[in-house]
């Protein structure tokens, strides 16, 4: 009886295990998407499934990150299908190589691929020595691939070293990709039975009309953090953090303006590590901090500002290249920032200034320069009525009961005051 229950139990699971696991990414090739493909995989083969099929749709992104996600797809005993989705979607640049590294390729229709070339590949121009080795190396590494996966060779290559793009039907065609499909439904559909070659064993695809399809969603972290990846978050980021921390040391003891500001640079270190940007943006950026705060700190009448402006704006506007699959910084941002900023630590070392010279208007020199009535006739020795007190006092000339006088100095408890 313990048997029949046992083997019920263990029917029930099999029938109702997901068969198939579809993930989903719309965003660059960033180390998150690597770490969202990893957890693919391992929901899958946790669940021991027959297929793996990942949507995506981007412009491309960072050169490590690619090979990461390549590594996840061919270290799997599961056939790993990426499926270039929805109609409008594109696999360019990083996308194009990962797409054409799967077991399956498939596009949806009136999509593209391809533009694989070096500049989009890192986010930035290199010089032509550096370019053809990167170029070299990224051919070698797609054409074994390549070659493995029975796929048109020559045009992979032309992705990158002439940055070719292909529609759905052309790659097709073309022998770049293996299917062409509306949607999942028709996707499975069509390669259903196909035989693919895993780790050197030849794999058919078995998909049945009822199998079970699992979506694994992006996490809570992998939201967040390709949240953090666009560009203009991460710049708004970097400079609420340089303000929090200032604030916090212009007014020790305030606490959240400087935890604000530590975790927004944090965060802004992050993305901007992720997107590859150009450090000496950063540099800029900072050093146009770096004067305003000396402005404050010694007045030259301007001058540490207009270069603070100016370093700030160059770097604002290079921090991020217009090639970049992340975007770049729109003016309409880094104008009005650069104008706040100057305002704001303009605007602070205005006021410290005024502080500055204010007269203090508590202590003794709080005292000096106010208006009292003489209570008594004075003449070394007498008394006088200030601010609802009587005060001892003296004056060098003599100063009749009832005259208005100034005080002019404190000296301990005695004031030296003349007649006004």
């Amino acid at each position: 009886m313990k048997k029949l229950i046992l083997l019920f139990f263990l029917s029930f699971a099999l029938f109702s295990r997901g068969d198939v696991v579809v993930g989903n990414w719309s965003d660059p090739v960033s180390p998150v998407m690597a770490d969202y493909v990893k957890r693919l995989v391992k929901e899958a083969e946790k669940k021991k499934a027959k297929l793996i099929v990942l949507k995506l749709d981007t412009p491309g992104g960072l050169e490590s990150a690619m090979r990461d996600v390549i590594k996840s797809m061919m270290n799997t005993y599961i056939p790993f299908v990426v499926y270039v989705y929805p109609s409008g979607a594109r696999a360019a640049s990083a996308g194009a190589i990962i797409t054409v590294s799967a077991d399956i390729a498939a596009m949806a229709p009136s999509t593209n691929i391809g533009s694989a070339s070096p500049v989009q590949m890192t986010g930035r121009d290199v010089d032509e020595t550096m370019k053809k080795k990167i170029v070299n190396d990224m051919v070698a590494f797609v054409r074994s691939i390549a070659e493995e996966k029975g796929r048109n060779t020559k045009l992979i290559e032309q992705m990158i070293t002439k940055s070719l793009n292909l529609s759905a039907k052309d790659a097709l065609k073309k022998g770049v990709i293996d299917v062409v499909a509306e949607d999942l439904d028709d996707l499975l559909k069509k390669i259903n039975g196909k035989t693919v070659k895993k780790m050197n064993a030849q794999i058919k695809i078995n998909i049945s009309e009822n199998e079970k399809i699992v979506k694994v969603e992006k996490g809570f972290r992998e939201k967040l953090l390709s949240i953090l990846a666009n560009p203009t978050l991460a710049y708004l980021l970097l400079m609420i953090g340089f303000y929090g921390i200032f604030f916090e040391l212009y007014n020790p003891g305030s606490i959240i303006p400087g935890v604000v500001g530590a975790i927004s640079i944090l965060l802004a270190l992050y993305a901007l590590n992720t997107i590859d940007v150009n450090w000496l943006g950063v540099l800029l950026i900072i050093l146009g901090i770096l004067f305003f705060v000396l402005e404050l700190i010694t007045p030259t009448f301007g001058a540490l500002a207009v270069s603070g402006v100016i370093a700030l704006l160059i770097g604002s506007i290079i921090l991020i290249d217009p090639s970049s699959p992340y975007g770049d910084i729109p003016l309409k941002v880094i104008i009005p920032v650069v104008i706040f900023s100057a305002v704001f630590f303009l605007s602070v070392a205005f006021l410290g200034l005024k502080a500055q010279m204010r007269k203090s208007i508590t202590g003794k020199e709080g005292m000096i320069g106010k208006i009292g009535v003489a209570e008594t006739d004075i003449n070394l020795e007498g008394k006088v009525f200030v601010e609802g007190e009587i005060w001892d006092a003296y004056s060098d000339t003599p100063v009749k009961k009832g005259d208005k006088v100034k005080i002019i100095s404190v000296e301990g408890l005695r004031l030296k005051v003349v007649k006004v």
